[in-house]
């Protein structure tokens, strides 16, 4: 697998569902420039550890808006699932819900499980300029931690050098 890390962001266009289920979408890449994005992968739609990710996710949005971070969603799942599963047991949420169904844009990312069709647990922090800033990417049994992603978020926005155990407020080294 090539590292993706202070490369561009690999491009994409995919369609999406609407956080509210209402409207199908067409996300791009470029959408996001001049924006930090989290894009997480996730396995499949209507299982167990996913609806936590991305409730957790939705319920910690203000956080990310207020460091001007966009949040997009990712499986191989169709945009007609993800709609079907808003208006079921996942509810709304407050960022799009975006179809890999071609899974050109999981293989592009490095989380592709071939034999399967699905994602792995793939998470990358995209700066302004596209370029890819972190990535953490594990098996599909272990969610994700939102408090995680917003630390290190934050780290990448200070410019800085932040040391182990870095949080919001820390000196820079």
């Amino acid at each position: 697998m090539k590292r993706l890390v202070r490369k561009k962001a690999p491009d994409f266009t995919m369609k999406a569902v609407t956080g509210d289920g209402y409207d199908f979408i067409e996300v791009k890449l470029d959408d996001y420039k001049g924006k930090w994005l989290v894009m997480f992968f996730y396995p499949l739609d209507f299982t167990f550890i996913c609806p936590t990710e991305i409730t957790a996710f939705s319920d910690r949005y203000e956080e990310f808006k207020e460091l001007k971070a966009d949040i997009l969603s990712v499986s191989t799942d169709s945009e007609y699932s993800h709609q079907a599963w808003i208006e079921g047991d996942l509810g709304q949420i407050k960022f799009p819900m975006a179809s890999d169904n071609t899974m050109r844009v999981s293989k592009d990312y490095g989380v592709l499980i071939e034999d399967e069709g699905i994602a792995l647990r793939g998470l990358f922090i995209i700066d302004p300029d596209q370029t890819v800033r972190y990535s953490v990417i594990h098996d599909t049994n272990v969610g994700r931690s939102i408090d995680e992603t917003l630390r290190v978020l934050k780290a990448f926005q200070t410019g800085g050098l932040c040391a182990v155990n870095w949080e919001d407020g820390d000196d820079l080294l």
